[in-house]
């Protein structure tokens, strides 16, 4: 399924000029070598393009074999390569270097000799005379040339020899030569050459610089019906080339490039199929949803998708929202992570646009709480998997984020189902360490509205009647649960200390809220003992209202536990808590701006 839709992609792409032909690639290119039509070396030609401060190499179509990556082994590359198989020369000499040059002249041979061809004459000339030696001598020779990638031109050409039409023409027949067997194509169902290998993908963030692979046998256990290596799974070489390029496309790393974005240990590609939309807005629409909002100095895109997203959340139809967006539009979303020399599939999701906005709106929706934990639209999925993370300096690095943690969330909003209760329990933790809960702290609240999207979730999606009923948005005065009503009561007692000792540095959430969370039965009663000096402190201030107003929110909460404070609260209670904790402290604060023309309107 997801190598089909991948060469799928790649016929688009193709037909738009987007990606090369097969059996070419595109590749980094800094230098091009211009030699006579007797095959004497006339200068070098920088290629290279200015980028800031920076030159940069200039991506070209070059022929490639799809079949072969190079490695550690010597192969050389077809009218084209790093010096020091084109040249002989590199900048850190090493004993290959000579095996490598002449490795690169048996190649050219064998592929070209015979050909009449004026411009592979030449080139072919050039090699044999060539003397790595000689190579300072030639006009336009700098330090920069060593180990980059160089092409060549024929001196008054415009195209380079690997473009001449006698050259394609070879190429395509070495291609079709190579060819050992024949079988049906798993992707295309016809008959066809079969792949040997299958080329690296490159740009996921973690694995190694030459890329991994996504399919691959390099152990008898994963070998069958006497077949070896990828004959296992046969797909031809068209198939192989397709799939591989399209996903190289998806996760290049252009500026440019809406199609792909790090969460955690995992790169996500996405990419869309429409009917008559225009299909790249539909996937770069789903990528600014689904990651970070635009930049906030661009005031008014940044308001137009936070106005869409809420309307999103309303329910409204895609049709009501952009002119751009089809319902019927399919989206394709698929999860890279790295594992040694392989890719590994963390998600591989595909749904219509309708259902994926769907899914993100009732992610919207139990994330919600009121006050909002962020202004403008809801945050990015990294970010809030980074609040769970250990931070290093008061600093939280996406590294820190469990990988399977964040393709797991990534998952969960794509295809509606449950968060992972790591989630949870990573954030319970962070409470517990940094004491960042709700509060100033944008870490703090975000974690809260994860605590609350998490068990609501579950509470949503159970079968069984005897799961605890969703948690509201804000304060619920007739929440019966008993981590909920703690977390009230606990923010009540600090509320009665800080009344009492205003200048105070550490409140009992600092010392207390880990064990009071877990262990209310042996924390509770010396804080409500302590709670009374407190609040008798408040009456000798002269703030009867206060310390009135306390006692009475103590004796409501109270109202609704049990004789007995719980020996021990659960994952899910914990979690309640820090809810019950925050909604009661935001209560209290909103009740503090509240105006009196404000109170009418609610009456």
């Amino acid at each position: 399924m997801i190598l089909a839709e991948l060469t799928a992609l790649y016929e688009r792409l193709a037909a738009r000029g987007e990606v090369p032909s097969f059996g070419y690639s595109v590749e980094n290119i800094s230098f091009a070598l211009v030699i006579d039509s007797d095959g004497h070396p006339v200068e070098f030609t920088d290629l290279r393009r200015t980028n800031g401060n920076k030159l940069r190499p200039q991506p070209m179509r070059v022929p490639t074999n799809p079949e072969i990556s190079r490695t550690s082994a010597i192969y050389a590359n077809p009218l084209w390569d790093k010096t020091s198989y084109s040249l002989g020369c590199t900048a850190t000499p090493k004993e290959r270097t000579a095996e490598e040059h002449q490795a690169f002249i048996d190649r050219q041979h064998a592929l070209l000799d015979g050909i009449g061809d004026g411009s592979l004459k030449a080139f072919l000339n050039f090699l044999d005379s060539w003397d790595p030696a000689r190579v300072t001598d030639i006009p336009g020779y700098s330090d920069d040339l060593l180990d980059a990638n160089l092409v060549f031109r024929l001196d008054g050409e415009k195209s380079y020899i690997h473009d001449a039409p006698a050259a394609q023409t070879i190429w395509q027949e070495a291609l079709e030569r190579d060819s050992e067997a024949v079988a049906q194509c798993l992707v295309t169902g016809e008959k066809a050459s079969i792949a040997a290998g299958h080329p690296r993908i490159k740009g996921v963030e973690g694995a190694q610089s030459s890329g991994g692979a996504i399919v691959s046998f390099n152990n008898n256990a994963y070998l069958s019906y006497g077949l070896s290596g990828e004959r296992t799974a046969a797909l031809s070489k068209t198939a192989v080339f397709a799939y591989a390029t399209a996903l190289n496309y998806l996760l290049r790393r252009d500026d440019d490039n809406h199609h792909r974005v790090r969460i955690g240990d995992t790169t996500t590609v996405f990419w869309a199929v429409a009917r008559d939309a225009d299909a790249e807005s539909q996937a770069e629409w789903l990528f600014s949803v689904v990651t970070e909002p635009p930049p906030p100095t661009d005031a008014q895109e940044s308001q137009r998708v936070h106005d869409t997203l809420a309307q999103v959340a309303d329910g409204r139809p895609l049709t009501d929202l952009d002119s751009r967006l089809d319902p019927e539009t399919h989206i394709f979303v698929l999860g890279l992570a790295p594992n040694a020399a392989r890719l590994s599939i963390r998600f591989w999701c595909t749904d219509r646009l309708e259902t994926f906005l769907a899914r993100y709106r009732d992610h919207w929706h139990d994330l919600a709480l009121d006050p909002p934990a962020w202004r403008g639209t809801a945050p990015a999925i990294w970010r809030l998997v980074n609040t769970t993370a250990t931070s290093r300096e008061g600093r939280t690095k996406t590294e820190d984020v469990s990988p399977l943690l964040a393709g797991e969330t990534m998952r969960a909003v794509l295809t509606g189902r449950r968060y992972p209760r790591a989630l949870l329990t990573n954030t319970l933790m962070r409470f517990r360490s940094d004491g960042e809960i709700g509060g100033t702290s944008a870490t703090g609240r975000l974690r809260i509205a994860l605590c609350k999207a998490v068990l609501n979730r579950e509470a949503r999606l159970a079968a069984s009647s005897t799961v605890k009923p969703e948690i509201n948005m804000s304060l619920d005065r007739d929440s019966t649960h008993a981590g909920y009503l703690l977390g009230r009561l606990f923010a009540e007692l600090e509320n009665a200390q800080r009344a009492a000792l205003p200048h105070i540095n550490t409140s009992i959430k600092d010392r207390y809220f880990g064990s009071a969370s877990t262990t209310p039965a042996s924390v509770f009663p010396m804080l409500v003992r302590n709670a009374q000096h407190h609040l008798s402190n408040i009456h000798k201030d002269d703030k009867p209202g206060l310390a009135g107003h306390i006692e009475s929110e103590i004796e409501a909460i109270f109202a609704g536990l049990g004789e007995r404070f719980p020996k021990h609260l659960g994952i899910e209670a914990q979690g309640r808590f820090a809810i019950g904790y925050y909604h009661q402290r935001e209560a209290r604060f909103a009740k503090k701006i509240e105006t009196p023309v404000a109170d009418e309107a609610e009456q």
